[in-house]
């Protein structure tokens, strides 16, 4: 059984961009998005996967992905997927012994920015870099398959 533990922030400045990392670019669509979990679509630069994910417990939740070919994943994103599709800016930095993803949103969801980190356990120590801020895990706001109903700029301020 796949388990992903992922927690989820805001970031209180820009200086990740120190890091001078390069983005992979994403686009992902959700053919399926229900409370029992979602099926996402997804390319990742010029590869395709698809992603079958459970319910999310706390910061827990199943996950399967697999990678599919290219052009398969970009017939299903156009003919199959939900509207708008999540287009984003991953950029992967190291800190502290772990590896933090933080996404810059592009498209429909543009302005928002989050960092997360993928951990072994949800008790897992880990050491919060300086550019990170408040801790959005449990907000489902900040799922990328609600993106899709209620993009970020159209959410009630304040955020």
């Amino acid at each position: 059984m796949a388990i992903e533990i992922e927690r989820k922030f805001l970031l209180k400045n820009d200086s990740w961009k120190a890091s001078g990392v390069k983005p992979l670019v994403l686009k992902q669509g959700y053919i399926m998005n229900s409370k029992t979990g979602v099926v996402r679509i997804r390319i990742s630069d010029s590869t395709g996967f698809i992603t079958v994910k459970g319910r999310t417990r706390n910061a827990s939740r199943l996950e399967y992905e697999y990678e599919i070919p290219v052009k398969d994943a970009e017939e299903m994103l156009h003919n199959l997927c939900e509207k708008p599709l999540v287009e984003k800016n991953r950029y992967n930095i190291d800190h502290g012994g772990f590896q933090w993803s933080v996404d810059q949103f592009l498209g429909a969801n543009l302005g928002l920015v989050v960092a997360e980190i993928e951990l072994d356990s949800e008790e897992q120590a880990f050491e919060r870099p300086p550019w990170l801020g408040k801790e959005v895990t449990g907000d489902s706001r900040y799922f990328n398959s609600n993106l899709i109903a209620t993009p970020y700029p159209d959410w009630e301020k304040p955020y």
